[in-house]
């Protein structure tokens, strides 16, 4: 069988498809993810991923893409690395890094970044697969590379990632490898390129391309590549297309001419050529940008007939020159780089010549004027694209575009930059102009100019002439023809090119001839005159450039011939008169055998040679030797001559000048001259203009230069020069600039004399180079004014010599003599000039050598120590000592251990002071930093070693210079100076820190412990600075990506352990010192052990202990330690260090410690417990902080705080309190953040104590005193109260600051401000209405809850107009992945420690706990309702529950109610909206005591809502109609009938003998009910409308019956006068309707019945006594909410049986036009059982409650005991709401907890008739159905499923509508 195998080759691979692992075994991987393969077996491969190495599986070999990779190591150390380009891999990686910021820009929903990433990813997938192809031509690829580094970098900035250095070739740089100094200037130089590039991305919007443009300026010349792609002309016969480049401004042509020509047929006539007609303009330079215009112009010769129209081809006369016409294109934008598209055709449209006097140059003039050109379709398709750099550069650049094939069409003239191959000898010639008699002819003549080049014998040179690029050349040019012109215009430019030996004797023949368009006549037509110019004048200089008027002769043919006959007469009307022929008035003078004629011909010439001279003065130097007497003149002339004529002959130029040396060397008469000449030849070369010539001057020294005593000479001459510096200033100067050179010239001199000589004279060169140092020396010293430029060159070019002088002079002491030279510079002077000459030096061979360096370095750490001290020059002393570095790591340069010591002793300590004093805003601190870290890179253990000794015998400069160095560090470290992207340069730091940390630490263990030389300062630096050090940011490894960690810790490990585990040892050492650094250090250990190192946390945590004993030891307590653990750990955590494992890890091992230890076993082991309780708390705390919702962070600071109150820590108490303050104001919970800011004010007192700094914790209270204090905070939280509406709270405290300000302070202005408020506080009361909240029970079940939420219930205040369906969505959108329980029984066990989230919610009614002050006493509604739902710490919830058996005639009779009570800690509302119950406690309450409830509630709530009516005239009736119809109309009753059913019975009396008193209650009750229904009625009656009337006639009716019945059996009652009962009730109740509200009570106030209770049931029935007040669920609604919902309750109407008698129908009518009132009935089904399957209950077992404003109300009676007020004689007591009744009608358990139906909100629709199951609330799912007309449950797929859940990670949560559910899911079950 086989097994798995080890691979040999399958090593590497990408998975091309995404591959789910199907079991344990197996790896998942996704497409793209890059495979280590291990082994193989069959078609499976097993290995892992390269991110992520510890997970090792199996996968399927097909999903591979096997790659090359070369193996390093083996077995478990074996590593891939893939064999791609450097670069190909580092876009990979890229890559992958990028795509997954990419998916989080998605998820963020960050637009633009995403779009921007996404163009920069495909950019750089395209360019690698393109790099991968190979296919690219070397030039494209290397571009290529740098669009991809820099595409990368741009990126990396862009995204904010870690900066990458590259070497110039683009590769990345290795950090050992390099040096500090080329580091810290690769990571300068790349991101200013960044810099660029991003300016560059900026600017690309604005259509500029800056690369191309710095690419432009960054080469001299440039060229403009064209391509003919097609002429589409209609000519007919063959043609030349000739192109160029024109100046429209100047109507000049700058460059030669591009020929093609063309045949008739319509293609290229060299058909080779087919598809390859490109050309290159070159040499166009700087000035060519800066022109105005530049026109690419195309003419078109036609050659053939005189005349297209004449087709008798025979006779005619064929091969003539014709203009046809010209095609022009502006390309100005081209060459200045806006446009670039080399792919773009452009078509030049064609302009045809108007007629023979329409010359082609006018043709193009017009063109170029014209707005638009008639082309009809005809022109020229072009492409253009402008190439960087000369013709050689191009061709090596652009090998695809530019090839040996390629037309070269050069500029007219010299490119500005003359490159020295470039040998060139062209002579331009134009013809310009003529002007021809017609002679014997009666029309002017058709003239053709054939021009050729003969010698002086007559004989022609052959193909010299070249009428255009791409074309052959050709021995004579045949102009154009214009037809019968007698002034014909030609404008045409031949290149002229003969061999530089024969220049001097050619010359140029022009021959006119007449042609005629017949053939026969042509042929006799003969040559009619003739003009020539010799191309060399008299004086042997060139021709001059530009126009010559030429004479025209005339003879016979045979004579113009002979140019023996002609050459010897002028050629020219200038030369005609140079010579003294005087022109004659007559009209032909004979010359010789010629006769010069009237006709004029004109031409133009430009001499572009290399080799020939028109310069009179240069040519007489060259050749000096004829003509000795005019040298001097000469000599002083060649500083005139114009630099290109010099430059090109300066090989020459130079021999002359060194021949005349050598031949006069016995006397210096010359010598002045010729250095003088000398230095002007080297001063041009230094122009920009000739700067390639520098080669060319090396290699005339090296190769040609040949004079052996030329350095006596020029030495003397420059010494000279020298001692009369303040005469010869200029001179001085000019020499000074060029001293590099004629040092070159004196070195190559000695040497060749050496070498004939062999070291002859070598003392006298010394001495006489020394002596010139002397010169150098006395000049810089003296003080003389006018030398200060001089001294200024002197220190810049001295350097210059160095690399020469040492080949003929011992370096040391040139050495010596430079110091000597440096020493001499005056002291405050030329700063500048003489660090950056040291620099030069430095730059130099010489500083490479050890022995100079010797005695160089000492001068320059002098010098550089000097100026550092005094601040001057930063600059240049920072480059100075970065370039004395950088050669000092070189390897090549010899020992250079000595030299570093110089350094460290004499600057490290003026580097740090600089660095220290130097502000981050400077633009050197880098460089400084960069400078300090090399020296103590480069400096080893040896160094270290000496450093310190070297401060000698004094401690206290040991002292002080470990101070600087360790404020330094950490000053460096906690600021870092360079940018957080520098991540290389930052880890070199890192590492070179940590190194000198260690090294320091040594010496403070060795010199600065013991008991006489301890430095507790410099020891608690150090410790400082080790922290900071272990807990910078760039440290931090698992902050970073996983890639960028693997890099780090491959390269530096984990330099926090490395430190850590020194401060550790570093902590033992101090031994009986310890003591000094507590409590100082626990702050610093403490972040120490917090960092997520487990290593380190395990090594370093045990300190603490240690710092227990030590202060323990000291103090018999370790309370310091406490303190000070609690204060930094808040800190800490908070700044996000710090987790479980931690605390753990803190717990397990300080518990081993302090249990083995005899005193601390106890203490410790509190102490540990305390810490870990508050890390739970606070790592809650910063992990709830992060979340958006609010409550969470509340409950957590509250968390928090509550724990330092515990343990009394005051000041972090106070911290967290105004924390929770702020998230309160945030989220307008003004209450609460009152409530807050009281528990600080009640730490102050009204005193002038002083203020402790805690105490005043925020900015905004300015405060000497507590009393201040405490008065700020007041007002404060005053406002906060009224903001909140608890005006109670706030009368309180204004009553408290009352007292203060009119007993105390006696600040009267003061206290009438806060009696105002105060007034304005109790009329809010009364006249406001204030919403009430409802308050709901949530319980949090199962383990995936947070510590301080788990298997907790909380009570929850609910905010204002809050429905239960809106406060559980609320609820459930904080936690997606919690369930939502069904029922309201308490959770089972396994559900509490299940792992998941259940969340149970319920409403609940608060318990009114009425202050003492307002018991028993008449109080308005207004005072009473806020104690209703305010100051409350109880609630109930009730469910019914069922004893026995079922009474199928009345279910009262067994129908108990569980009554639960939750008590929560505090009083809600308080500093949070929720607090946790405390306790919980269930009663169960008979059905008996339920009755009496109910009916106290119903009294009361009658005496209510008439109460009202006596107190407010205007109030609406429809509320009061409502509450009396539904009591007293028999169609609906059913009320109490039931009671008597139940209770009133001999059966129930029997069995129940101790209910027999609350029978007799439920009696009295009953019988009350009937005076307060007689005042209800009354009131009625006077307010009823007339809509109503039929009503309220049918309600007294139905009232006068139930009455008789009541007093009958149950005895008559009789109420107190209205005046009386109203009592001191105030009249400012406001119309309750105002404010949706106070219509509310359900779930807050007392639950009343709306039923009466005591008539008999009518029959049919069915004992039901709410039926009309179904269809109208009311809440008090505003009234443009009703509007709203008007066609909802009109749908839901209709559904409503058809059972109410006609009153109820005009009840209906009339309560749906009229606005909806106040109070509202609420009915909701309660269900008892889950089963869906039981029988249903009859309707009449359904209870019903309903709220009320709550209210007591004011029924005389006897005082009763309970707590509720009653006044006089009169009903009997009712018990106060604390206790909830029902009525018998249909109420949902819901309802029992205040809650209503639940779509109770702002604006709940009305009830419909109970046939929608919907709106019952709750229970539908599973519960006994009340009434037989209701549907069955809806069909499972209707009801709303909660989706599956999510996996583990909660996706972000989803907006709140989503979590609205169907009320018929809202329910609960119980």
């Amino acid at each position: 069988m086989s097994r798995w195998v080890p691979t040999k080759k399958e090593k590497y691979g990408v998975a091309i498809y995404n591959y789910d692992a199907r079991g344990e075994e197996e790896l998942s991987l996704q497409i793209g993810d890059t495979v280590h393969i291990l082994e193989t077996y069959e078609d499976w491969f097993r290995g892992h991923r390269l991110r992520r190495k510890s997970k090792k599986g199996i996968f399927p070999a097909c999903y591979i893409h096997l790659k090359e990779a070369t193996v390093e190591g083996s077995g478990q150390k074996e590593t891939v690395i893939p064999t791609e380009v450097p670069l190909v891999q580092e876009v990979t990686t890229t890559l992958r890094e990028w795509a997954t910021i990419w998916r989080d820009l998605y998820v963020g929903d960050k637009r633009e970044m995403f779009n921007c990433v996404r163009d920069m990813i495909y950019d750089l997938i395209e360019w690698r697969s393109q790099i991968l192809s190979g296919t690219l031509p070397q030039d494209e690829l290397s571009e290529l590379k740098q669009k991809v580094t820099s595409k990368i970098d741009y990126g990396n900035k862009y995204l904010d990632l870690d900066l990458v250095v590259r070497d110039k070739d683009g590769n990345m740089l290795d950090p050992e490898l390099t040096s500090t100094i080329s580091l810290f200037r690769a990571h300068e130089t790349a991101s200013k390129q960044i810099e660029d590039r991003i300016q560059e991305e900026k600017s690309q919007k604005q259509n500029i391309d800056l690369t191309r443009q710095a690419k432009f300026a960054s080469t001299p010349a440039f060229a403009l590549f064209v391509t003919l792609k097609n002429v589409v002309c209609k000519i007919g016969e063959d043609a030349e297309v000739l192109m160029s480049l024109y100046d429209p401004v100047g109507s000049k042509f700058i460059s030669e001419n591009y020929l093609v020509k063309w045949s008739s047929s319509g293609l290229v006539k060299d058909i080779d050529q087919l598809h390859n007609l490109r050309a290159v303009f070159t040499d166009l330079g700087s000035e060519d940008l800066k022109r105005e215009k530049i026109s690419f112009v195309c003419q078109i010769v036609r050659v053939g007939r005189m005349e297209l129209r004449d087709n008798n081809t025979k006779r005619l006369t064929s091969g003539l020159r014709r203009p046809f016409g010209a095609a022009v294109m502006d390309v100005t934008d081209i060459i200045t780089g806006k446009m670039d598209d080399e792919d773009k055709q452009h078509f030049i449209p064609f302009q045809p010549v108007a007629g023979e006097n329409d010359f082609l140059q006018t043709v193009i003039n017009k063109v170029i004027t014209a707005k638009e050109v008639n082309h009809k379709g005809q022109g020229l398709w072009v492409t253009l694209k402008l190439l960087p750099g000369d013709i050689h550069q191009i061709r090596k650049d652009f090998p695809h575009l530019v090839d040996r094939s390629t037309a070269v069409a050069r500029k007219m003239g010299f490119p500005e930059i003359i490159m020295p191959g470039d040998v060139r000898n062209d002579i331009y010639v134009t013809l310009v102009q003529g002007d021809f008699d017609k002679g014997n002819k009666t029309t002017p003549k058709n003239v053709e100019v054939t021009m050729s080049v003969y010698d002086e014998d007559g004989k022609k040179l052959e193909n010299v002439i070249f009428p255009g690029a791409g074309d052959d050349g050709i021995s004579e040019y045949k102009s154009v023809i214009y037809y019968q012109v007698k002034q014909p215009r030609w404008f045409e430019t031949i290149k002229v090119a003969i061999p530089i030996e024969d220049v001097n004797r050619s010359h140029l023949r022009f021959t006119f001839r007449h042609r005629s368009s017949q053939d026969n006549k042509d042929k006799s037509e003969k040559i009619f005159a003739l003009s020539f110019v010799k191309l060399m004048r008299y004086d042997g200089t060139t021709l001059r450039d530009g126009e010559h008027d030429l004479i025209v002769y005339k003879a016979e043919a045979k004579k113009l011939e002979d140019s023996s006959l002609y050459l010897n007469i002028p050629s020219t009307k200038l030369e005609m008169e140079e010579k003294g022929y005087a022109p004659t008035g007559k009209s032909t003078q004979n010359l010789g055998n010629c006769t010069i004629s009237k006709d004029s011909f004109q031409i133009a010439t430009l001499v572009c040679s290399t080799k020939l001279t028109q310069n009179v003065d240069l040519l007489g130097l060259l050749k000096w030797r004829s003509n000795t007497s005019l040298l001097q003149q000469n000599l002083r002339q060649l500083m005139k001559v114009e630099g290109g004529e010099v430059v090109k002959f300066l090989q020459d130029t130079l021999d002359a000048l060194f021949n005349i040396m050598m031949e006069n060397s016995d006397s210096d008469t010359f010598d002045t001259l010729v250095f003088d000449a000398l230095v002007f030849i080297i001063g041009l070369i230094a122009d920009r203009k000739f700067q390639h010539f520098n080669p060319v001057l090396e290699t005339y020294i090296r190769k040609h230069f040949s004079a052996t005593l030329a350095y006596t000479k020029l030495t003397k001459v420059l010494k000279n020069y020298v001692d009369n510096a303040e005469k010869l200033t200029e001179q001085l100067l000019k020499a000074m600039k060029a001293l590099e050179y004629i040092f070159k010239f004196i070195v190559r001199s000695r040497v060749l004399f050496n070498q004939l000589y062999e070291n002859k004279g070598e003392a006298d060169f010394m001495e006489s180079l020394r002596n010139l140092f002397t010169s150098f020396n006395d000049m810089m010293n003296s003080n003389s004014e006018n030398t200060g430029m001089v001294k200024g060159a002197a220190l810049k070019y001295i350097p210059t010599i160095v690399n020469d002088v040492k080949l003929v002079f011992d370096p040391k002491e040139l050495s010596k003599l430079f110091m000597e030279f440096i020493l001499k510079v005056p002291l405050g002077r030329l700063v500048k000039q003489k660090l950056d000459c040291l620099i030069d030096i430095v730059h130099s061979d010489l500083f490479t050598h050890h022995d100079c360096r010797e005695i160089l370095l000492p001068l320059m750490t002098d010098q550089l120590k000097f100026h550092l001290e005094k601040r001057e020059e930063l600059k240049s002393c920072c480059q100075l000592l970065s370039d004395i570095l950088e050669v000092l790591y070189r390897k090549d340069v010899g020992p250079t251990q000595w030299h570093v010591q110089i350094i460290m002793e004499k600057l490290l300590r003026t580097v740090n002071r600089t660095i220290i004093s130097m502000g981050r805003d400077s633009p050197h601190i880098g460089s400084f930093v960069a400078s300090m870290t090399a020296t103590l890179r480069q400096m080893d253990d040896y160094h270290y070693t000496h450093l310190i000794s070297t401060f000698g015998k004094i401690r206290s400069d040991v002292v002080d210079f470990l101070m600087e160095t360790f404020i330094m560090f950490k000053d460096l470290i906690g600021k870092n100076v360079y940018p957080s992207d520098w991540i290389i340069m930052n880890m070199m730091q890192n590492k070179v820190f940590l190194r000198a940390i260690s090294q320091y630490a040594a010496v403070l263990s060795k010199k600065f412990l013991d008991q006489t030389n301890f430095e507790l300062q410099l020891w608690n630096n150090y410790f400082h600075l080790a922290v900071a050090f272990l807990t910078q940011e760039s440290l931090q490894l698992e902050n970073f990506s996983s890639d960028k960690r693997a890099k780090i810790f491959h390269k530096y490990q984990d330099m926090r352990r490395q430190i850590g585990f020194e401060i550790r040892d570093m902590w033992y050492n101090l031994g009986p010192h310890k003591i000094k650094f507590i409590p100082e250090m626990v702050g610093p250990i403490l972040e120490m052990t917090l960092v997520p190192e487990i290593e380190l946390r395990k090594a370093t945590i045990p300190i603490f202990f240690d710092m227990m004993q030590c202060e323990f030891h000291f103090t018999c307590s370790f309370q310091r330690f406490e303190n000070e653990i609690i204060t930094k750990l808040d800190h800490e955590v908070e700044g996000g260090r710090g987790d479980e494992q931690y605390k753990v890890l803190f717990q397990k091992i300080l518990l081993e410690h302090c249990r083995k230890h005899m005193y601390l076993a106890r203490t410790g082991e509190n102490f540990v417990s305390l810490v870990v309780r508050l890390l739970e708390r606070l790592l809650d705390y910063r992990t709830i902080m992060h979340d958006e919702n609010k409550e969470n962070r509340m409950s957590c600071t509250v968390n928090v705080l509550n724990f330092y109150k515990e343990i009394d820590r005051e000041e972090m108490y106070i911290r967290y309190l105004y924390k929770l303050c702020d998230l309160h104001k945030e989220c307008d919970n003004y209450t609460e953040a009152a409530y807050t800011l009281l528990l600080h004010a009640k730490l102050l007192k009204w005193s002038d104590e002083q203020c402790a700094a805690h105490l005043t914790q925020r900015d905004g209270y300015q405060a000497a005193t507590q009393g201040q204090l405490k008065d700020q905070l007041y007002q404060q939280i005053i406002n906060y109260f009224d903001k909140g509406k608890m005006w109670e709270e706030a009368i309180i405290l204004g009553k408290e600051l009352a007292e203060q300000y009119e007993n105390e302070m006696f600040d009267f202005e003061q206290l009438s401000a806060i009696l105002r408020k105060q007034a304005q506080f109790y009329e809010n009361i009364v006249k406001v209405i204030r919403p009430k909240p409802d308050y709901f029970a949530v319980g949090y079940y199962g383990a995936g809850f947070p510590s301080f939420l788990r298997n907790k219930v909380f009570i929850y205040r609910g905010k204002e107009y809050e429905r239960w369906e809106d406060f559980e969505a609320r609820l459930l959108t904080q936690f997606p992945n919690a369930e939502k329980m069904k029922t309201t029984t308490p959770p089972s066990e396994d559900i509490k420690c299940s792992p998941g989230q259940y969340i149970q919610c319920f409403t609940v009614k608060p318990i009114l706990d009425l202050p003492a002050k307002f018991q028993n006493k008449p109080i308005s509604e207004q005072i009473l309702s806020f104690y209703t739902v305010n100051e409350v710490h109880k609630f109930q919830y009730s469910r019914p529950v069922r004893k026995g058996e079922k009474d199928p005639d009345n279910e009262f009779a067994n129908m108990w109610i569980e009554r639960t009570t939750y008590s929560t800690a505090y009083k809600l509302p308080g500093i949070l909206r929720w607090f946790e119950v405390k306790s919980v406690s269930t009663e169960e309450i008979s059905p008996l005591e339920n009755a009496i409830e109910t009916m106290l509630l119903t009294n009361e709530k009658i005496s209510n809502m008439v109460q009202r009516h006596l107190n407010d005239p205007n109030l609406s009736i429809n509320p009061l109609s409502l509450l009396l119809n539904g009591i007293v109309d028999p169609a609906v009753m059913g009320g109490f009938t039931n009671y008597e059913k139940a209770f009133f019975n001999d059966k129930y009396m029997q069995e129940h003998p101790e209910d027999l008193e609350k029978i007799e209650k439920l009696k009295d009750l009953i019988s009350w009910q009937i005076p307060h229904l007689a005042e209800g009625v009354r009131i009625h009656g006077e307010k009823v409308t007339e809509a109503l009337r039929p009503l309220h006639d049918r309600m007294e009716a139905c009232f006068k019956q139930l009455r008789e019945k009541v007093e009958k059996q149950y005895g008559v009652k009789t109420l107190p006068p209205a005046d009386e009962r109203r009592g001191q009730r105030p009249r400012s109740m406001v119309r309750s309707f105002t404010m949706p509200s106070s219509q509310r009570p359900l779930s807050v106030a007392s639950v009343t019945s709306i039923s009466s209770d005591n008539s008999p049931s009518r029959p049919g029935s069915d004992g039901f006594a709410l039926e009309p007040l179904l269809p109208k669920k009311l809440h008090t609604k505003s009234q443009d909410k009703l509007d709203r919902d008007e066609p909802e309750k009109e749908r839901k109407e209709k559904k409503k049986e058809k059972r109410n008698s006609k009153h109820q129908e005009i009840f209906d009518k009339e309560m749906k036009t009229t606005e909806i009132p106040l109070q509202s009935t609420e009915a909701v089904i309660l269900s008892e059982t889950i089963s869906p399957l039981r029988p249903q209950r009859p309707r009449s077992q359904v209870l019903n409650q309903m709220g009320v404003d709550r209210r007591l109300s004011v029924s005389p009676g006897p005082p009763s005991s309970s707590s509720n007020a009653t006044s006089s004689p009169g009903p009997p007591p009712i018990t106060p709401r604390s206790k909830l009744s029902f009525s018998l009608h249909t109420a949902s358990s819901l309802e029992l907890n205040g809650m209503g139906a639940p779509d109770k909100g702002e604006t709940p629709p009305p009830l419909p008739m109970k046939g929608n199951t919907a709106d019952y609330g709750n229970l539908v799912d599973n519960q006994d159905l009340t009434s037989p007309s209701t549907p069955p449950p809806p069909p499972p797929h209707q009801r709303h499923i909660p989706p599956p859940l999510p996996s583990k990670t909660p996706p972000p949560p989803p907006p709140k509508t989503t979590r609205k559910q169907p009320s018929i899911d809202s329910g609960i079950v119980q």
